[in-house]
């Protein structure tokens, strides 16, 4: 009897212990946060390649990573700094506890700390909560209950992912890129050590604030890892002796403009990483010589036209630049220049039935605009008088391309084609307002969108969409225009001898391949591009400032055309490109380019020319020529002919009644225009008069009297409604135009 109350008390405690070690423990639930483990969002290349690794809402960065992963010297320091017996003790270290206790009892404060690691695990993926001893019971409940569910390797694996080493990193991968920019299997033995040593006070002992701090931590864990016996002591001496290497620089990451594009669940972009970083160098390298001539942004783009992908963006030459280089200059909207003119000749070709070997007139033309006459300008000021579409495209003449639209009806039809490319919006442009202008580039475009058009004219007509990330379905191609029309248009800008007479020979835009390529540069040099393409790739390049302030007269060719040949260049590396067949109804016939007007082949002046069978020139006649062979010019052309710009005098003579090409237009006054005469005016009111036919037209009016000035009359305005009358001679047609003029 006696001998069994000598046991009852420590069989009872006994059993107390066994329930409190492996029943007690399934009363307390595991924390939610175990099963959570996600990984920052990776933006990776279209390869699979990473590119920048994104935050979490909560502005961590975290990688995780297979235990499997990580070195083994990683794993040792980690247990000598944290829980050297975790592979002993079942998630509680009674020698620790007690040890903490009986150092809490005999010097009155907490000396060392006692928790395991699986006891920091359940810490860390439970929601934050007082630090009292009601908390520390159940955490020590719930890591038992952890220990009898989940293997040691699977605790030390989640628990190595849930680590902050400072600065948002999570897990030992993220720390290893962010501090040493290397990966976990390339750390050294004294980098593990320093890494381990960090979760214990991320902030104090931050080797980027405090290196002291952080070495005495190292040499601390490796004191420690040295007990376990498993390293010698020659190379924990020299991990004692490393100088850590931090990255002295951040990277320079490639891409920096991705992430704020980046939306929920796309991860694998369109980009090339390699192309990417070579297109980066490219523009960087490029730009520099020309920052003397306040030259310092520049953005590109490559579009893979059989996709619409993305492979490659820069956003700014420079992401540092406190000038606004982390603006995304490919996305924001920029005075496209001349680089839309192609498109104004595209939509000819569509509605007008031209072609390249139709005539443009280059010659003085004043445009009726909403703010008055203007009067345009080639970029040499020079008029070449009759010119062909081919000629006039190639060599990016202001003046045809504004004629060209007029005759369209205005910028209408290149308005509708703009937005059918997504270039303007749909519904909020207001095309009236741009006028003839469009064509010049005065309403503004991105650079992307912009490169995605030339895309669609490499497509052959065929527009896509641009994409950047791969989740995002291509769809059906939508067909805006004709093949023939686009190869016309191609044909043209991939023609070195029709732009020779602008650009000359062996520049910036002739390739050892054929490519189509078209300059623009917007007024006071305050931009300039060159955009163009070969089949395989599509090719945007945009110069200038953010700041919108001009460059000192660097136009497209000798600003953003370097940029675009070397990337070309580096596109197509001694790999000739297949150009694409001509389409079915395309043929060449021989012209005359002074008058477009179909040859016999071998003629003296003929010109071969691609036109549509359908739209083969009429042939030349006898008629057409004077007797010296000159060709005969209408009165449109009067004025250009006697100017100093007509320096093709034995080229043409003038026929005063051919039928004009345009028919008579006044450009003005306009209709029911009301004038007020102010009696202040030195001139007593004088009024310009203009039709589309200076030096032709013949103007009268009964009311009031008309000064006989150069090209057109002026009238002197009285008081009263007036009927301004014009005559077209050659034809007889007439018009007219009512005005009204008050006292102020």
């Amino acid at each position: 009897m006696r001998l069994k109350k000598r046991f009852a008390i420590p069989l009872a405690l006994g059993l107390a212990g066994l329930v409190g070690w492996f029943g007690l423990p399934w009363l307390v639930p595991l924390p939610d946060g175990l099963a959570e483990n996600t990984a920052s969002p990776v933006l990776l290349d279209r390869h699979g390649t990473p590119l920048r690794h994104l935050t979490l809402p909560d502005h961590t960065r975290r990688d995780p990573v297979k235990l499997a992963d990580v070195p083994a010297e990683f794993i040792d320091c980690t247990l000598a700094a944290e829980d050297k017996r975790f592979f002993d003790h079942g998630g509680i270290d009674l020698l620790a506890t007690a040890r903490s206790a009986r150092d809490g009892l005999t010097r009155g404060r907490r000396v060392s700390g006692a928790s395991t690691i699986t006891q920091q695990l359940i810490k860390l993926s439970s929601p934050p909560a007082p630090r009292n001893f009601t908390t520390k019971l159940r955490e020590a409940l719930a890591a038992r209950r952890l220990e009898m569910s989940w293997s040691k390797n699977e605790i030390l694996e989640a628990y190595l992912n849930r680590l902050n080493y400072g600065h948002n990193r999570i897990g030992p991968a993220a720390a290893a890129r962010h501090r040493f920019g290397k990966s976990l299997d390339r750390l050294s033995l004294g980098e593990c050590a320093l890494l381990a040593g960090l979760p214990q006070a991320p902030t104090r002992l931050d080797p980027f604030i405090d290196l002291p701090a952080a070495l005495a931590r190292r040499d601390t864990v490796l004191t420690r890892l040295a007990a376990f016996g498993k390293y010698d002591d020659s190379r924990i001496s020299r991990a004692r002796s490393e100088n850590p290497v931090f990255r002295p620089l951040p990277p320079r990451d490639i891409a920096p403009w991705l992430p704020a594009l980046a939306h929920q669940g796309q991860t694998r972009t369109t980009l090339d990483a390699a192309l990417q970083s070579a297109l980066e160098d490219i523009v960087r390298k490029e730009i520099a010589p020309l920052r003397d001539r306040n030259v310092h942004h520049a953005a590109a783009v490559v579009i893979d036209p059989a996709t619409g992908d993305i492979l490659a963006l820069v956003s700014s030459a420079d992401w540092t630049d406190p000038r606004g280089g982390q603006i995304n200059g490919a996305l924001s909207p920029r005075s496209p220049g001349s680089a839309l003119k192609p498109f104004t000749y595209l939509a000819s070709f569509e509605n007008s039935g031209r072609h390249p070997g139709s005539i443009v007139a280059d010659i003085p033309t004043r445009f009726r605009t909403i703010d008055g006459l203007d009067a345009p300008e080639n970029f040499d000021r020079r008029f070449r008088g009759p010119v062909t579409i081919r000629e006039a495209l190639a060599t990016s003449l202001n003046v045809p391309a504004m004629r060209e639209l007029s005759d369209l009806g205005g910028p209408f039809p290149l308005a509708d084609l703009m937005r059918r490319l997504a270039l303007i919006d749909r519904h909020d442009f207001p095309e009236s307002d741009a006028g003839l202008g469009l064509t010049l580039g005065n309403v503004p475009v991105t650079l992307l969108d912009l490169t995605n058009a030339y895309a669609t004219l490499a497509r052959r007509g065929r527009h896509l969409p641009p994409r950047l990330f791969a989740e995002t379905e291509i769809p059906d191609p939508v067909r805006w225009f004709s093949d023939r029309s686009a190869w016309l248009i191609t044909d043209i800008l991939a023609d070195p001898l029709a732009r020779a007479p602008a650009f000359g020979r062996r520049g910036p835009l002739e390739l050892p391949f054929p490519c189509a390529v078209k300059t623009g540069t917007s007024s006071d040099f305050r931009d300039n591009w060159c955009l163009g393409f070969t089949p395989r790739f599509v090719v945007g390049v945009w110069v200038g400032n953010f700041d919108n302030s001009p460059m000192q007269g660097i136009t497209g060719v000798a600003g953003a055309g370097p940029i675009f040949r070397a990337t070309m260049l580096h596109l197509h590396p001694g790999d000739p490109t297949p150009w694409p067949d001509r389409p079915d109804g395309i043929i060449d016939v021989p012209i005359d380019p002074r008058n477009g007007k179909r040859l016999p082949p071998g003629s003296a002046h003929a010109r071969m020319e691609s036109c549509p069978t359908d739209s083969v020139p009429l042939p030349a006649s006898n008629s057409d020529y004077d007797a010296q062979g000159r060709a005969y010019l209408d009165a449109t052309y009067a004025e250009w002919l006697s100017s100093e710009h007509n320096h093709r005098r034995g080229d043409f003579a003038l026929a005063p009644d051919r039928p004009a090409e345009s028919p008579l237009r006044i450009l003005a006054p306009r209709p029911d225009s009301i004038y007020l005469l102010d009696p202040e005016l030195p001139n007593g009111g004088r009024l310009r008069l203009a039709t589309n036919l200076p030096g032709l037209a013949q103007w009268q009016c009964e009311t009031l009297t008309l000064l006989p000035t150069t090209p057109e009359p002026t009238a002197i305005l009285s008081p009263g409604e007036h009927v301004l009358i014009v005559t077209d001679p050659r034809s007889g047609e007439t018009q007219d135009i009512r005005i009204e003029v008050r006292n102020r």
